[in-house]
């Protein structure tokens, strides 16, 4: 279907672009139902979303004209999430109004402000830019948006996310009241809806994405790995597909630096781009790709939104995405324009429950399977070498005589073998990878009913366990004293060695360490991982079987216990002395039953003194009841009755008489503390004249 007629300036760039036919979106907003309103459109990445908007505002910008005028004051605002997507849309931009002379102006975090500065007071017809930027050249009076006829915002879902909230009603709020706004957003939130309320008169709605279909031009692959083989999974991606263009996401920072410096050491032509770089950098990175001295771009999710990378045929996950929102968005940096992709999910096998939830979020169905192997690699390889396209080329009278001398001094089996040599000198060598085929092509949904425990021999029920032929058990330097539970001891072992929980079968706890038993099959793997992988809480070594257990007795809840038997016999062989049963006699009838003192019924005890006044001996005391009245008190000072209280006379100080206390403290013969003495009046006031001096 050919493009809907627009403006006739837009119509060459595009044919010069080589567009064909438009994608759903671009039909859509050139609808007779869409000319002129408010527009608030939900597209599918890759779907042309930058054109599609660019056509849309052509009709108010333009009107008839055949071209702008003279610049001033912007009549268009395009905001972005980030400075690469909003790069990437200056760069559409000026091609698709190249024609129109129209002057693109871009504002975006990162770059020279005064230089965006003096762009804008020359004059700009359109302005693409960032949110932060933006404001600041408002607050600042460098951009006026008063003549404003468009406003569009790219990706408004993601800036959202990204805190831009305040910053955009900022700058809406500072554009012109008779604008339209068109809202682009891959989806539409509850925040979305609101935002587009508040800022959009009568909007016309735009759904081109098939809710029930996944993106057709996507091949999603689910690559099963072992927690410590990822980097060769990724390699082996990397050269299994061969694509002019790669993409290898990571969460963090960190990993994209590790994950960047491993692919170079293998050989590829790689590129990092996160958050921490300059944007300069960032921008070398990606035009490296664009222009093909990179193949590989190893990024966080920063470059998940917006990028369109040309001949980017491959993405891969090194680390699973937090939701399904983000795996979409990394995936649709290929397939796009109508070309085929293949998205890859590289999950360890501890993470398989984690991808399985991830791809029935985003409704896509992902191919199972193990990573390339090295001999698939290099089939892979011959293939590629006998139908390069090189062979195709027409060769020229020079190159033929060169062909000519070289069979008459070489064979052909020799100038083949030396063409083989320098072609796989390019390329990186594939990794070995292990593939645990016990976890299956497809997994499949996991079901709801309880798993089975997994048998490690045959084993009668109630007999003591003993190690499975083939099977091999490891110590791990944690025990009952430090609290050991196979309930964190079983997540730990697995982490360690990389296993799953089935390929772990007998736990034996004791004091001071534990014993655990491993399949067969996984033992040489886990004996591998635990060696590269040091901690220094805990060790895990190889170690011999523990003795089996006794058997186990068997009682029944409701019978009674079984009686003891007798005792063994002592070692000298005398039979241990019994001690014999001395019933207690009983009370005589006469005796008195006990009764505390003081009760009524018992008669008072007789006080006896110590002493009976014999020579020798302190005087007898008289005792008596106390009942009688108690006798006066009668001083122990003087028998004739209380001693008088005399004061007593104050020391003499030296050779001087003592002195009576006048109540003034006195040192000698004057008072120790004379007092303030008292006011006087200086000058005509006190009789006495001034004094000149």
């Amino acid at each position: 279907m050919p493009f809907p007629a627009s403006h006739p300036a837009l119509e060459r760039a595009l044919a010069a672009q080589g567009y064909a036919e438009p994608t759903p979106v671009q039909a859509a907003v050139l609808d007779a139902e869409a000319e002129g309103r408010d527009l608030l459109v939900s597209a599918q990445t890759g779907s042309g979303k930058t054109v599609a908007f660019g056509l849309a505002a052509a009709t108010t910008l333009l009107g008839e004209a055949e071209t702008f005028d003279r610049a001033a004051l912007p009549q268009a605002l395009v905001i972005a999430p980030t400075r690469e997507l909003a790069m990437q849309v200056n760069r559409e931009l000026t091609w698709l109004y190249a024609q129109a002379k129209a002057v693109v102006v871009n504002c975006v975090g990162g770059m020279d402000a005064r230089r965006e500065q003096r762009a804008l007071n020359y004059g700009a017809h359109i302005v693409v830019g960032t949110p932060g930027r933006l404001r600041d050249h408002i607050e600042r009076g460098h951009l006026d948006l008063s003549e404003l006829k468009v406003a569009v915002l790219d990706e408004a879902d993601e800036m959202l996310d990204m805190g831009f909230r305040e910053d955009l009603e900022f700058i809406l709020d500072a554009a012109s009241a008779e604008r339209r706004t068109l809202l682009f957003s891959a989806t539409l939130a509850r925040d979305i809806i609101a935002l587009a309320k508040n800022y959009q008169n009568d909007a016309y709605r735009i759904d081109t994405i098939d809710r029930n279909e996944p993106h057709r031009d996507i091949e999603y692959r689910a690559v099963r790995v072992a927690p410590n083989e990822t980097e060769h999974a990724v390699v082996n991606l990397l050269r299994y597909f061969e694509s002019p263009g790669a993409m290898v996401f990571a969460n963090t920072r960190e990993s994209v630096r590790s994950l960047h410096a491993k692919l170079r050491e293998r050989g590829f032509d790689v590129v990092g781009l996160s958050g921490e770089l300059s944007q300069r950098e960032r921008a070398d990175a990606l035009q490296a790709l664009r222009d093909g001295h990179a193949r590989v771009c190893v990024a966080t999710d920063v470059a998940a939104r917006g990028l369109d990378l040309p001949d980017l045929g491959l993405v891969i996950h090194a680390e699973l995405p937090i939701n399904k929102a983000t795996l979409l968005h990394r995936s649709g940096r290929t397939g796009r324009a109508g070309k085929k992709g293949v998205s890859a999910l590289v999950v360890p096998y501890t993470r398989r429950r984690k991808a399985e939830q991830l791809l029935f979020a985003a409704g896509v169905e992902g191919v199972w399977g193990g990573a390339p192997s090295a001999d698939e690699i290099r089939a892979k390889d011959t293939e590629r070498l006998l139908d390069d396209p090189i062979f195709a080329e027409t060769s020229n009278e020079e190159d033929l005589a060169l062909a000519e001398a070289m069979l008459a001094k070489r064979t052909p089996t020799e100038i083949a073998a030396a063409l083989i040599r320098t072609r796989r000198a390019k390329l990186p060598a594939p990794e070995e990878i292990y593939d645990d085929p016990r976890h299956g092509a497809d997994p499949g949904p996991r079901s709801r009913e309880p798993r089975e425990p997994r048998d490690f021999g045959d084993r009668p029920e109630r007999e003591p366990r003993t190690s499975m032929e083939g099977s091999e058990w490891f110590r791990i330097s944690v025990g009952r004293r430090g609290n050991a539970d196979p309930k964190w001891l079983i997540p730990l072992i697995c982490r360690q060695g990389h296993i799953t929980k089935k390929d772990i079968g007998s736990i034996r706890i004791f004091d001071y360490d534990s014993k655990f038993e491993i399949s067969a099959e996984a033992a040489v793997k886990f004996g591998a991982a635990v060696q590269t992988t040091v901690r220094e809480d805990v060790q895990i070594t190889p170690t011999t079987a523990p003795a089996p257990r006794g058997p186990r007795r068997e009682f029944d809840g409701d019978a009674p216990r079984p009686p003891r038997g007798p005792r063994p016999p002592r070692e000298d062989g005398e039979d241990r002395p019994r001690r014999e049963f001395k019933p207690r006699p009983p009370r005589d009838e006469a005796s008195r039953p006990y009764d505390p003192q003081g009760s009524d019924e018992r008669p008072k005890r007789a006080f006896k003194p110590r002493h009976d006044g014999a020579e020798g001996g302190p005087p007898k005391r008289d005792f008596k009841s106390r009942d009688e009245a108690p006798r006066p008190y009668k001083s122990r000072d003087n028998a004739d009755g209380p001693r008088e209280y005399k004061p007593r006379a104050p020391k003499a100080f030296g050779d001087a008489p003592a002195k009576p206390f006048k109540g003034k403290p006195t040192f000698g013969d004057k008072p120790a503390f004379k007092g303030p003495k008292p006011f006087k009046a200086k000058g005509e006031f006190g009789g006495k004249p001034f004094k000149k001096k």
